[in-house]
């Protein structure tokens, strides 16, 4: 009898930890990109770094923004900016990406290039071990660099 009643918890267990993680991404506003974006470069905002120690830098339980790329594009541009020292995590379909502020982006994690259509997670991380947050700009461009 213990075995049937493990048996009928772990898989309630389970459907109820997925949809509370459902509920949770929810809670995140999606945000649609395609080829024509209404402003370019389009800004979001929010605060850098939270309690998870990742490779990535420290980041929230949650993605800070998920976008979703509606038809695959040639060329978009992610580029996050901050007083601290921000990272950028991407998982989406092609993979999970960690981005780290280097010489060539002028201190600022950036990501660019071909993009397949999908849903993307977007985590902005924070390294500073002086302050655990910051506030950041994320750029979202089509534009090429000049």
């Amino acid at each position: 009898m213990k075995t049937l009643r493990l048996l009928t918890i772990v898989p309630t267990a389970l459907a109820m930890s997925l949809v509370f993680a459902q509920t949770n991404l929810a809670q995140t506003p999606t945000i649609q990109i395609n080829r024509n974006l209404q402003a370019d470069p389009l800004i979001l905002k929010g605060k850098s770094g939270g309690t998870v120690k990742s490779n990535c830098g420290n980041i929230t339980t949650e993605p800070n923004h998920v976008i979703q790329v509606t038809e695959s594009l040639p060329y978009l541009r992610l580029t996050v900016e901050s007083e601290g020292k921000p990272t950028l995590l991407i998982d989406g379909p092609g993979g999970r990406f960690c981005v780290m502020a280097d010489k060539y982006s002028g201190g600022k994690p950036e990501l660019s290039g071909f993009w397949q259509a999908g849903t993307y997670l977007l985590f902005v991380g924070e390294q500073s071990p002086e302050k655990p947050n910051f506030n950041y700009t994320l750029s979202i461009s089509q534009e090429t660099k000049k």
